[in-house]
């Protein structure tokens, strides 16, 4: 029997996408680093032991969410694949997000496919190697990027490819858009700079910047073979929504990932069965965003709604990342838009959009505050 999809009825329950920071350790010095990553290992980074006991506990989900294993760089973990193969075992679906170094050898992917990574993600800031190497502070990370895009290809695994905008590269949207064209990938997922980690050192752009790479991000969407998706800018959904589309919809050429956890859990965010659009505006996406539907653990074991949005809820072990998801007043709060402030909680499309809650954080200290960087008008 195929499960049923998520829908907002689960927002209360448990998250669709479970995000674990393995460890602070990476060789890269990107310039929006969330982590502010560094060489080594933090000296609080959990065990082994205390690892796999995170992965028993987030098993407990009724619905268990899919994970992504993230970082730094999870590479840099000696028992990351055993990580991988007990989420395998205890029937969670995984994702991962290596950096662009030396360790992401071919071997590498392939022990992370044979343990059960169903899903590679991979930076990609800019069409050609003098923009990104430029943002990831390491000469020649995207000749290692493209070479980690082969080995994907190479052994079938799923590629969502995550690209950061800020000053630097807004302009070049389209450029990296035909760069990707023939790659492959099955995911463009676009982040929009959140200043916290060595991002404050960076300068993103404005409200209207936002719609104009909107309107571009849109047209990829209706012509690129893969699904396009943000990420901190969730009034995206709400301009693809007035132009008569669906978030995250992909063209009918995309390639089929069709035993992705991963592939699966990115479709379900596209829409809500059991929700209802604002009139005139199609099906309403399921509106997945910090906290609500999404939640993140540190190296350290700490929990937060997302990893842009450093408010601490727990820490693991001596607190349960079931029981913090359902009954901590911040998760609360942020899985009902009803309870947001300003023009965010006036919105019609509150349920599907709601404003990035980590942005607002950033800027105003107020979790539950509006967007600074949205200047859509509330129709209420």
């Amino acid at each position: 029997m195929r499960p049923q999809p998520y829908t907002s009825k689960d927002f209360s329950i448990n998250p669709l996408m479970f995000y674990y920071e393995t460890t602070r350790a990476c060789d890269l010095v990107c310039k929006h680093c969330r982590a502010s990553a560094q060489e080594t290992a933090a000296p609080d980074e959990l065990s082994t032991e205390t690892a796999l006991a995170l992965l028993d506990d987030v098993a407990r989900f009724p619905r268990k969410p899919t994970i992504c294993f993230t970082g730094g760089d999870p590479l840099k973990r000696a028992d990351l694949f055993d990580l991988i193969r007990h989420a395998t075992d205890l029937g969670i679906g995984s994702a991962l997000t290596p950096s662009a170094t030396p360790l992401a050898t071919f071997d590498a992917f392939k022990k992370a496919k044979e343990a059960g990574v169903s899903a590679i993600g991979l930076s990609i800031d800019g069409p050609n190697s003098e923009v990104h190497d430029a943002f990831r502070g390491f000469e020649g990370s995207f000749q290692k990027a493209l070479e980690m895009l082969q080995y994907a290809r190479d052994l079938e695994l799923p590629v969502q490819v995550n690209t950061s905008i800020t000053r630097r590269n807004a302009s070049l949207v389209d450029e990296i858009a035909e760069m990707l064209a023939d790659k492959g990938i099955m995911m463009w997922s676009v982040f929009f700079l959140v200043p916290v980690g060595r991002g404050v050192e960076e300068i993103g752009i404005s409200p209207k910047e936002y719609r104009d790479v909107f309107a571009k991000l849109y047209r990829h969407s209706q012509t690129k073979p893969f699904s396009v998706r943000t990420t901190e800018a969730p009034h995206y959904r709400r301009f693809v929504m007035e132009q008569g589309g669906r978030p995250t919809a992909a063209p009918k050429n995309r390639p089929s990932f069709p035993n992705s956890a991963f592939a699966a859990a990115m479709k379900t965010q596209t829409s809500d069965q059991d929700g209802a659009a604002p009139q005139g505006h199609g099906r309403a996406p399921l509106g997945v965003t910090d906290g609500r539907g999404i939640m993140f653990v540190g190296h350290n074991g700490e929990i937060y709604p997302a990893g842009f949005l450093p408010v601490l809820c727990g820490k693991f072990p001596t607190d349960s990342v079931v029981d913090v998801y359902r009954n901590h007043p911040t998760f609360k709060a942020l899985q009902n838009p009803d309870n947001y402030h300003g023009i965010c909680g006036k919105c019609s499309f509150r349920h599907s959009c709601g404003g990035s809650r980590s942005r607002a954080y950033a800027a105003t200290g107020d979790y539950l505050g509006p967007d600074p960087d949205c200047d859509f008008e509330t129709d209420d």
